[in-house]
């Protein structure tokens, strides 16, 4: 018993005397790895680096999803570096679309801001939740699961998305199976799709193979 106590003072002590560090503003001319950006020298660090002003204006929607997302994560916005929040902005014209996709890095809250969208996720038990959400709405979207997002009028929409990390990461179903090299016949074999779907979709998003 005493042992366990005698662990516990030397940890403690050890704790208390441990460097705390404020922040570690990312040095963007460094690579990003698992944990991030190196952090900046004190030193070099700004005011700027923890202010971004890159959310107030609209993201371009003339694109096939009609949607654009203006990101504020550690590569945009040195300051969140290490942090574990970012955030952004979404924009969906009319008919715009966010299609099926996972932020394997971190869970989102999304607010909606100007007009209405349809929101919804997918657990890992295949149920499906999803809403029509208006302005001054928020949905959480959990870690890793597939979900989605829809303007749900005939008005563009504008929401904030933040997430429990600096950089959630992005990874959009429809683009990894038909925007790339992937073979046809292996896309055909794993999403039961028949050749003549499989090729379409290629077609629009892109890929080859």
């Amino acid at each position: 018993m005493y042992h366990i106590i005698f662990f516990l003072l030397q940890l403690l002590i050890f704790s208390s005397h441990a460097a705390v560090q404020d922040f570690c503003v990312g040095d963007l001319t460094g690579p990003e790895g698992p944990a991030g950006y190196s952090c900046k020298k004190p030193a070099t660090v700004t005011v700027d680096d923890f202010v971004f002003s890159g959310l107030g204006m609209p993201g371009n929607t003339t694109n096939i999803i009609k949607a654009a997302v203006t990101p504020a994560f550690s590569a945009q916005f040195p300051g969140v570096n290490g942090l574990g929040i970012s955030i952004a902005r979404l924009d969906l014209a009319a008919g715009g679309v966010i299609p099926l996709h996972t932020h394997p890095g971190g869970s989102e809250v999304l607010v909606v801001v100007e007009g209405s969208i349809l929101a919804g996720f997918i657990s890992s038990a295949n149920s499906v939740y999803y809403k029509i959400l208006k302005k001054g709405d928020l949905m959480v979207f959990p870690r890793g699961l597939l979900h989605f997002q829809i303007n749900a009028g005939g008005v563009p929409a504008v929401a904030f998305p933040s997430f429990s990390s600096p950089s959630p990461g992005l990874q959009i179903t429809a683009f990894a199976l038909f925007a790339n090299d992937l073979p046809s016949v292996l896309v055909e074999k794993t999403t039961f799709l028949d050749d003549a779907q499989v090729k379409k979709l290629k077609a629009v998003l892109g890929g080859t193979g």
